[in-house]
């Protein structure tokens, strides 16, 4: 049987040479999912540091010489207070979770000779960074202090026409109007392994990775044949009707030919 084909179904053959053409010009995307062997875990201690702890953030605290307090978790109250046993209310928002834990030692010194503490984030809850543009995991992440621009790429996976020596580091100002913009060579640190550019973000940083020339050309394109799709489609029904009509009577028609032979046969013994 002879199929028919519709102009819906030369357009998408058309843009898939279009497209293909467009990933054999871009080459072939950096896996990301190697990106955290260059990370450098010593740099990424440092802001971590610093981090301080704001609510909603969740703490753990663990203190051998306290047993009250000892393996407690809390979230930071909308007060920026927690409430441990024995301490009752403590505020600890603003500080950092060294200061926190410095806190809480004081506190616990009416109770106990030299009393240690020591305070982590349990869930960064408080601050984030945000990935956009040619990446498959858009949106918010949490800012943990640690986060780098390679940290950020390796959760947000690039697509194929992402361009990565163009990748932007959008830094907003308190200033209203202001933002700082910085381009990062995503290519050249996995190639080079330099990462000098692979810094430490601050909370609201945007990670942005715009398309390929060719890339952006091929998103305009099918923003140009997407109006037309419906049109295509109310073209191409009567012919799929049509299609599958013929296909069942030529079925049809088939089988009944295979009965009429097979009761000849039957008659013919």
């Amino acid at each position: 049987m002879t199929t028919m084909r519709s102009s819906r179904d030369r357009l998408p053959n058309a843009w898939t040479t279009v497209f293909a053409s467009l990933v054999l010009a871009t080459g072939c995307a950096p896996k990301y999912e190697d990106l955290k062997a260059f990370l450098q875990a010593h740099e990424n201690d440092v802001a971590a540091a610093d981090y301080r702890i704001e609510p909603p953030d969740i703490i753990s605290i663990h203190s051998p010489t306290a047993p009250e307090i000892d393996n407690a978790v809390q979230r930071i109250r909308s007060d920026g207070k927690i409430s441990l046993k024995l301490l009752g209310e403590v505020k600890v928002s603003g500080l950092t979770p060294r200061e926190a834990a410095a806190k809480i030692e004081e506190l616990l010194a009416r109770y106990y000779v030299s009393p240690t503490v020591i305070v982590r984030v349990a869930s960064y809850e408080s601050k984030k960074v945000y990935a956009f543009g040619q990446v498959g995991g858009k949106g918010a992440r949490p800012f943990t202090g640690r986060n780098t621009v390679l940290d950020v790429l390796s959760d947000a996976q690039p697509n194929f026409i992402a361009w990565n020596e163009q990748v932007k580091v959008i830094r907003p100002s308190a200033a209203p109007g202001e933002r700082h913009t910085m381009t990062v060579d995503v290519n050249k640190m996995m190639q080079t392994g330099d990462l000098t550019s692979n810094f430490l973000l601050q909370e609201g940083d945007i990670v942005y990775v715009p398309p390929t020339p060719l890339g952006q050309l091929g998103l305009w394109i099918n923003q140009l044949l997407f109006p037309f799709s419906p049109l295509l489609n109310a073209y191409e029904e009567p012919y799929r009707f049509k299609n599958s009509t013929e296909y069942y009577t030529e079925d049809w028609d088939r089988q009944n030919q295979d009965q009429h032979h097979d009761r000849r046969a039957l008659l013919l013994r």
